[in-house]
């Protein structure tokens, strides 16, 4: 049977709101060391992501043509306006083989998860897929001494 992504997902989704600003999001980031922050409404609904990615360069960075331009990191700007609002999720009920393909296709470093209702339930992140394929790793070779023995 296929494993699911509930199995997986990290269950623990630290959030923020689209008014956060990005220095504090900075912040949150790095005090709770992740790399992904999905950013939901009032109403608790996903509504865009945010890498640290976005918050070290934001794309409206490359709007100056100046070698001099610099970035701070500031709360007058908002996660609103650096977000990914073409969010790429997976579902808890997904397999593993689905969302890594999900991943992959995309090519993002982590994607939320949503259960049936569409709530945000967790996250699947590419250290959480190398947790699984170091688990099939060692289950194909605890399976191989297991024939060897046999």
């Amino acid at each position: 049977m296929p494993t699911k992504v509930s199995e997986y997902m990290t269950r623990k989704v630290i959030t923020t709101s689209p008014e956060t600003g990005l220095r504090e999001a900075f912040f949150l980031m790095r005090d709770e060391n992740i790399r992904h922050l999905p950013v939901v409404n009032n109403e608790g609904q996903l509504v865009g992501i945010v890498s640290d990615r976005e918050l070290r360069r934001p794309g409206w960075v490359d709007e100056s043509p100046e070698i001099g331009h610099e970035y701070h990191l500031t709360d007058e700007w908002h996660i609103r306006d650096v977000m990914i609002r073409d969010i790429v999720h997976v579902r808890t009920y997904d397999t593993l083989t689905k969302a890594i393909s999900t991943v992959l296709d995309f090519q993002v470093g982590a994607a939320p998860v949503l259960d049936k209702t569409g709530q945000l339930v967790g996250m699947l992140s590419a250290i959480d897929l190398l947790m699984a394929f170091q688990d099939v790793l060692e289950s194909q070779k605890s399976a191989k001494k297991r024939k060897q023995t046999a």
